[in-house]
């Protein structure tokens, strides 16, 4: 196996960086290289165990730029539907794990191995359960789908393969090198995953949020509520920088009105989201 196809995979580490972090490492892959040459070989897919451990880390990364909203009954209601939407996909045994970040931005993110995590700002957005199960459904796909690993594999222009995750899970986590290489993927953090992964989360998240009972209109409706937004609000400038258009979504999403209208009746749960998100 090669040290570029090591290289790629160490880069996935970084997706989810802090914004001083972007602003001081840029993927170098050269480097990574370099570093790869000095952990090991390995062979095989990656592990569901390692996909954890590389989602793990990236969460970690991620809540210390947002930390968690010092609300127990929210962050336990976005759990108990995010987990009963997981349970409708072919990975539930997943450790999947749902949050509010505090954090004004209208956005959300997920890494590998089951990390969901909704802003404070998207949530007050937000009319009912089913617009929730909407949101939390798209980033569903994303970990379903791996579309993040696929992502880094296609900026390095190399193979992903499980090179040297099991070494590197091992290293000491305070090292240089690990925090080198848990940075290095901050440049596509900040320009965000294809837009074929993005409408394709869409497409399947919708099914997810139908198949867990909701209003398959979930997401539509809080796209068109972004698209009613003002483009230059600072709050949504990494939503529009990372994702398609809302108009585009939703133009895309028009080819599935048959399917969303056949769901469109099943429960929006405004009241009980109201008495939880709304407090």
């Amino acid at each position: 196996m090669s040290a570029r196809r090591i290289a790629a995979l160490l880069a996935v580490l970084a997706l989810a960086a802090a914004a001083p972090a972007q602003a001081q490492f840029r993927l170098d892959l050269n480097r990574l290289v370099d570093t790869a040459k000095n952990i090991g070989k390995a062979t095989g897919e990656i592990a569901e165990k390692e996909e954890i451990e590389i989602g793990s880390d990236m969460a970690a990364r991620l809540l210390g730029a947002a930390p968690l909203a010092a609300d127990e009954a929210l962050q336990r209601y976005v759990n108990q539907v995010g987990r009963w939407l997981a349970s409708q996909t072919e990975r539930p045994d997943l450790p999947w794990k749902f949050g509010v970040l505090e954090a004004p931005q209208l956005n959300a993110f997920a890494t590998p191995g089951g990390n969901i995590f909704v802003t404070r700002g998207l949530v007050a957005q937000m009319n009912n359960e089913a617009e929730l199960a909407g949101v939390l459904a798209h980033e569903i796909v994303h970990v379903l789908k791996k579309h993040h690993l696929k992502a880094i594999q296609k900026t390095a222009q190399v193979e992903l393969a499980n090179t040297a995750v099991t070494t590197f899970a091992r290293q000491d986590r305070n090292t240089p090198a690990r925090e080198k290489l848990l940075a290095a993927g901050s440049e596509l953090y900040s320009r965000g995953l294809d837009k074929s992964d993005e409408l394709e989360a869409d497409r399947l998240g919708v099914v997810i949020a139908a198949r867990g009972g909701y209003d398959a209109y979930g997401l539509p409706a809080v796209l068109q509520t972004l698209q009613a937004m003002n483009p230059e609000d600072s709050g949504l400038a990494l939503m529009f920088k990372t994702h398609p258009a809302p108009a585009e979504r939703l133009e895309a999403l028009e080819k599935m009105q048959p399917t969303l209208d056949a769901y469109a009746a099943q429960k929006q749960l405004a009241a009980r989201f109201a008495g939880t998100a709304r407090r």
